[in-house]
């Protein structure tokens, strides 16, 4: 679950940390003063986009960090998985620094890509923002919320069509490229030939392009290394060595007398067979390298050719030998088109047949699956206020294959006693949207085994008996998952097991948003204000009180 959520200089908030408890987390506040903020924090660390002149400006950089508990072991070998590392705690901080236009994100210290943030993210936390709900409006979402739900039942079918389906393409993709009259045929032949030709031409070796660029670096400054070596040879071969031979004679007629002079005529003779040795080397090294003009023009000849070939063929030598090798096939494939087409063709009909087989297997295993949600979906729409709910689900057939196969499904509901069942696109209103939204969270959340919910405003458009109805519903769900909501509205509030304000405050002439957690008395004004408003009678209050002391019993119950 979500520990803690620390964020610094982000819009109004300076410096601030939120420590969530178990079950329902309550976040309220008056509009404007900053509720926003917390949440696009939250998405900002999770891998969303960074909103403009997010960071406070008088701050170098803005800092999210999110402190998690993970304690399911399906989880953590996910996680391990994903090669989150340190995970030995049970811990896992996720953080992400915006510093100008970039932005830094971490996982345990260690820094990742956005992509695996995200992907991470998904396995600990589900976030519903603000309008999310109006994604049921496509049907496209409505298959990725049927495959989501149904995954351990679904994934292995999916990995079988996505193959196929993948094969498939490719083979598809052969037969329109075979599809040329004798002309194309002739040129392609033609090109495959010159370039097959120029690559065997060239008889390159694995590692030579290396070779050649050391020997052209070598030969194109022949001229310094000979006048350096030369000049090296000329002081340390002939000059210096007489002046030491010279050393070496004087303290060799001394050195009986003393030891220590004995150990100096050692080091001289030491100096002198090392440059004689050193003399022995040059003069090979000069014999050995000419650095002719022929020798250079060859080189150089041999390395543009090398080049040439890399530039269009591969990047190194192996890519080019290999992509040679391709045209090869090409070139016998083509020789042999028709042979090769009816190859082509009796495998597509082949992998064609086993592509509806495994669809159909899919669509059989998804339809399963969405009569179970359709039913968990419904008796959650049933607490949430829609008495006389009909909700399912309808499976249309693509005009084509795909990746995750041919089946193109869409929910359909009816919230009336005798009213035909629609889809959700045609008769739902942003409030029964929202409560669908809310009933599906609540269905996918123990298929995915993510702990942490985030609702953001999941109360819009409803009122009275419903909101009272969505409160409680918020609550069962907080039963078993940490549930961390921002609402207006008094009902739900009242559910919380933590309650936080979040206000605006005026500090040193700065406006900031900070946040408090709310003992028992402060909850009650808080549930005071969300009633009545600007006036808070003794009324309100008592109101407030009662409103409170129900949703214990509610909860009890």
């Amino acid at each position: 679950m979500l520990l803690n959520l620390h964020i610094k200089n982000m819009a109004l908030i300076d410096e601030i940390d939120i420590e969530f408890g178990d079950n329902l987390n309550i976040l309220t506040g008056e509009t404007g003063a900053g509720k926003s903020i917390v949440i696009d924090s939250i998405m900002l660390a999770l891998g969303g986009k960074t909103p403009k002149d997010f960071v406070r400006k008088d701050a170098e950089y803005g800092l999210v960090e999110l402190l998690f508990s993970v304690e399911d072991e399906d989880v953590i070998n996910r996680l391990r998985e994903l090669e989150v590392s340190d995970l030995e705690t049970g811990e896992l901080i996720l953080s992400r620094k915006v510093i100008g236009n970039r932005s830094v994100s971490k996982i345990n210290g260690e820094t990742v890509t956005i992509s695996k943030v995200r992907e991470i993210a998904a396995l600990l936390l589900d976030l519903h923002a603000q309008h999310e709900h109006q994604s049921l409006l496509i049907p496209g979402n409505h298959l990725k919320l049927l495959d989501r739900y149904g995954h351990a039942e679904l994934d292995s079918g999916k990995e079988q069509v996505a193959s196929l389906y993948k094969e498939y393409s490719e083979i598809k993709a052969a037969l329109s490229e075979n599809t040329m009259n004798d002309e194309e045929k002739r040129r392609q032949l033609d090109l495959l030939l010159f370039e097959q030709e120029e690559i065997l031409k060239a008889n390159l070796k694995p590692g030579e392009d290396a070779e050649l660029e050391e020997q052209y670096r070598k030969i194109s400054n022949g001229k310094n290394i000979t006048e350096s070596v030369s000049g090296a040879l000329h002081y340390a071969g002939e000059l210096a060595q007489d002046a030491v031979d010279r050393a070496v004679r004087e303290m060799s007629s001394v050195s009986e007398y003393d030891e220590a002079l004995s150990s100096m005529t050692d080091v001289l003779a030491t100096v002198s067979d090392l440059m004689i040795d050193f003399s022995r080397s040059a003069r090979d090294y000069l014999d050995e390298n000419t650095f002719s003009d022929e020798a250079f023009r060859q080189i150089e000849e041999r390395l543009n050719t090398v080049n040439h070939l890399k530039a269009k063929y591969g990047k190194t030598i192996e890519e080019v030998l290999q992509y040679g090798e391709q045209l090869q096939v090409q070139y016998d494939n083509l020789m042999n088109q028709e042979q090769h087409i009816e190859q082509l063709t009796a495998r597509l009909q082949e992998v064609e047949r086993e592509l509806e087989t495994q669809s159909s297997e899919l669509s059989k295993a998804r339809k399963q699956v969405a009569e179970v949600l359709c039913s968990h979906i419904k008796e959650a729409l049933i607490d949430l206020n829609f008495l006389d709910v009909r909700f399912d689900m309808i499976f249309e057939r693509t005009q084509n294959y795909t990746a995750v196969g041919y089946d193109n499904p869409y929910f359909i509901i009816s919230t009336n006693v005798g009213e035909e069942m629609k889809p959700l696109w045609q008769v739902a209103s942003g409030g029964e949207l929202s409560r669908i939204m809310l009933a599906m969270k609540s269905c996918l959340a123990e298929a995915d085994k993510i702990h942490t919910l985030i609702f953001d405003e999941i109360d819009v458009g409803i009122s009275g008996r419903t909101a009272q109805m969505v409160a409680e519903k918020i609550h069962g769900i907080g039963k078993q998952h940490q549930v961390i909501c921002i609402t207006h509205l008094p009902q739900i509030a009242a559910m919380a097991n933590h309650h936080y304000l979040i206000e605006k405050q005026v500090d040193n002439g700065k406006t900031i948003t900070d946040i408090s957690h709310l003992d028992s008395q402060q909850e009650i004004m808080e549930l005071a204000r969300l009633i009545g408003g600007v006036k808070i009678t003794d009324t309100v209050i008592e109101s407030a009180r009662e409103m409170k002391e129900l949703a214990g019993k509610a909860k009890v119950n």
